[in-house]
């Protein structure tokens, strides 16, 4: 299977959304379809996977000022595309995309349960530090 991998400052709505949807992330409202051209747009680097077909099968962003660190986040594959690989290399991409741009300090906050996967790409638990969110 060939796939390829594009950062891009446009996506389809609709094809985030699916992805979105496939992550069980995606919660409507009448707001939501609204803001993701800004969020493409605004992420320091958003990534898609593609496949030969020309669809979006899973995406990725990272979320920097730039100059001082980065977090990547909406890292998702759709479901019948899952465990070939795809998932790993765009964190292995915004990875990079990061540290090129000399960003050496470069976080996520994990879903519970996917600890291994993401250690597996260089990533560690930060002993003492609990992930929030502002209600």
């Amino acid at each position: 299977m060939v796939i390829r991998y594009e950062v891009v400052s446009s996506c389809p709505v609709e094809a985030v959304v699916a992805l979105y949807q496939s992550g069980g992330w995606w919660r409507e409202d009448p707001y939501a379809r609204e803001i993701i051209p800004r969020m493409v747009r605004g992420s320091f680097c958003f990534l898609t996977a593609v496949d030969a077909g020309g669809r979006i099968v899973g995406m990725g962003r990272a979320v920097s000022d730039g100059a001082s660190d980065a977090y990547i986040q909406d890292v998702v594959v759709l479901t019948e595309y899952r465990r070939r690989g795809i998932g790993q290399e765009l964190i292995r991409r915004l990875v990079a995309h990061c540290r090129e741009r000399g960003l050496e300090w470069i976080g996520l906050v994990a879903e519970p349960g996917t600890t291994p996967f993401y250690e597996k790409l260089g990533f560690e638990v930060l002993p003492g530090h609990v992930a929030l969110r502002h209600r």
